[in-house]
């Protein structure tokens, strides 16, 4: 099956939607199928895989690591693109891609799948602080209904952003299919050698923050956390890993707890090795994000068998629970804080997390959720392309009164 992907968003933007087609298109092409991806040049170079078309973009002033792609640009490729003779088109963001994406696919003749990333209620307000939070988020709900409706199947990573969804209107057929994991990728990593980078003595306990270092992702509750466990913790350090628009915030924010000593921001970190390292060295994985509609980064420390300590909001909690490597606090940092204590005080714990973790990632390994989505394909495809004014005259049908 021949397959054309598009997205706002891919690397070297670093981010859980470019994490997700890297990985869904490396196993869909093992499995036999061919991926195309259009996506945004960036001003950094980045090695591209075959098949990738990069379409020239601009800067983006509220959030400067992301790129608006010209539309005029694929357009222009149009031609070239309907040559490849596409079965199917899927939409990974709901900007420019998807608009382009449903151009392409009437054009082509094809169905259309899009995959719903991102929470965008509980997300907009941190990036247009300007206007009320309740119209915003009555707004994203209208937004995300219309965009769901207008395509012939979504894919969702988590049974809470189904059931999220079904409560503003999507009346489309919603798959639950999140991203898998690529075992082999997270295997090694010289911790010993992080930590020295770092000037963090062998044996002080190391927390660990992987992700975009922005404001819906609530890494000032780690931070406050962190302030509770130093009380009887003190040498306690917290490593976050990531860069974003919140990090001046949190770097004043951290001064202010008096946790300088305590916290290091390294940046992004190369997924093939740094990364690794990185992961190695710490003795638990902390994630409080309340948006998340998956949490890919608490399968990636579970693969290396890295203990967790996480909130169970959105999407984490189809992964986070009893038998599964985390320790699942309440939603409050003092709770939070005593579950970090619990860790990083006992070794025990520690080990049978640890050991937990890697025995269940497995149930999420990359290539049986490739063939769920190949699977999907197929069944879209036999079903055929409703035709976007079906798909108007639907989206009529169900604007109905948001929750």
């Amino acid at each position: 099956m021949r397959i054309l992907m598009i997205s706002d968003v891919y690397f070297p933007r670093v981010n859980g939607v470019s994490t997700s087609i890297q990985t869904f298109r490396r196993e869909l092409d093992a499995l036999g199928h061919e991926i195309h991806l259009v996506a945004p040049a960036y001003p950094a170079p980045y090695p591209d895989e075959p098949r990738t078309l990069r379409i020239p973009s601009s800067y983006l002033p509220l959030d400067p690591e992301d790129r608006r792609m010209h539309g005029r640009a694929i357009r222009a490729a149009a031609d070239r693109l309907e040559r490849q003779r596409f079965d199917l088109v899927h939409v990974q963001t709901p900007f420019i891609a998807h608009y382009l994406g449903l151009e392409l696919a009437q054009r082509f003749g094809v169905p259309v799948v899009e995959t719903y990333h991102t929470f965008f209620e509980e997300y907009l307000f941190h990036y247009v602080p300007c206007l009320p939070r309740a119209w915003l988020r009555a707004a994203a709900r209208r937004f995300s209904r219309t965009q769901g409706n207008s395509v012939d199947a979504l894919v969702v990573p988590s049974t809470a952003m189904r059931d999220v969804l079904a409560g503003y209107g999507v009346r489309t057929p919603m798959h639950v299919l999140p991203t898998g994991i690529p075992l082999a990728d997270f295997n090694g990593g010289d911790g010993a050698r992080f930590r020295t980078d770092l000037g963090i003595p062998a044996g002080t306990p190391m927390l660990l923050f992987v992700g975009r270092v922005a404001h819906e992702k609530n890494i000032d509750f780690l931070l406050n956390a962190l302030a509770l466990v130093r009380r009887r913790a003190p040498s306690t350090v917290l490593v976050i890993a990531g860069e974003g628009p919140a990090r001046s915030r949190l770097e004043r924010l951290t001064d202010r707890l008096g946790l300088r000593g305590n916290v290091h921001f390294v940046g992004y970190l190369d997924r093939r090795t740094t990364l690794l390292d990185c992961y190695a060295a710490a003795d638990a994985f902390v994630f409080a994000s309340r948006t998340e509609t998956q949490g890919l980064v608490l399968l990636e420390a579970m693969a290396v068998g890295l203990p967790v300590v996480s909130t169970a909001v959105m999407g984490t909690r189809d992964i986070v629970g009893p038998g599964r490597g985390a320790l699942v606090p309440d939603d409050d940092e003092r709770s939070f804080a005593d579950a970090i204590e619990r860790i990083v005080s006992d070794s025990v714990l520690r080990g049978h997390l640890s050991r937990e973790a890697r025995a269940y990632v497995r149930e999420w390994h990359a290539d049986a959720l490739a063939r769920r989505m190949a699977a999907l394909y197929a069944d879209v495809v036999a079903a055929g392309s409703r035709g976007h004014q079906v798909a108007r005259e639907r989206e009529a049908q169900y604007d109905v009164p948001m929750r």
